[in-house]
């Protein structure tokens, strides 16, 4: 039987040195061009002290936000990511994997004013560990999420379901990675679903392209009724 959660991961472990390259080499253009500035700008953006990245790979956002001056503490689920970005200078990475995170099993710390995700939600149950991320947040924190566009990643076929990513415009050997689309009305569900608001949507594009190359929410938690 086809387990799509666990060849998700799987590839993650087999083509980590692969990524590691592609991101450090700055062979990923949509990153070099767009969607790297924007996630740094909608962090910078809440002026935080604090920052967790979640699925923070081998550390790029780690390094940059270090580099503004702002605390930045990473947790990735893949053992050679982690060593990546601690050999290359993050002061605080956790290896946990994102069930031990959504069921408290780990500490991670808490009271962050922003905690990011950046292309790093890719499987399909996702509200437990929002939900989990929403009681880590500072009283006025927020969790930015960037991910694939999903009306361009859809292809025609604009409905949650799984994809395969097959890395064919990367260099290297890789194994092909399945993840889950989901529509916008789906990921403002699940922000809701998770005791999170949508606070703000960007659809980052490059001014050459005809597509936005991501999309950018900003959710804080639902205010506490009185």
């Amino acid at each position: 039987m086809y387990a799509p959660e666990t060849s998700l991961l799987q590839s993650w472990q087999y083509n980590a040195q692969a990524w590691i390259e592609a991101v450090r080499s700055g062979a990923i253009e949509s990153r070099q061009q767009v969607t790297d500035r924007a996630i740094l700008l909608a962090i910078q953006s809440r002026q935080p002290q604090r920052v967790l990245d979640l699925g923070c790979g081998e550390g790029w956002l780690l390094r940059a936000l270090a580099e503004r001056g702002i605390e930045a503490i990473g947790v990735d689920g893949d053992a050679t990511l982690v060593e990546a970005a601690r050999t290359a200078g993050a002061s605080t990475v956790h290896l946990a994997s994102y069930e031990a995170l959504a069921e408290a099993q780990v500490d991670i710390g808490r009271d962050y004013d922003v905690i990011c995700a950046n292309f790093a939600l890719l499987h399909q149950d996702i509200i437990p560990l929002l939900a989990a991320m929403n009681a880590l947040l500072a009283p006025d924190g927020a969790l930015v999420i960037q991910t694939l566009h999903p009306w361009t990643a859809a292809a025609g076929d604009y409905q949650d379901g799984w994809r395969e990513e097959t890395f064919a415009s990367f260099k290297g050997q890789w194994q092909p990675m399945p993840w889950y689309m989901r529509t916008l009305s789906s990921w403002i569900r699940a922000l809701d679903m998770a005791g999170l608001q949508l606070a703000e949507l960007q659809e980052p594009q490059h001014p050459q392209s005809p597509v936005p190359q991501s999309l950018l929410l900003v959710a804080e938690a639902h205010p506490h009724p009185l």
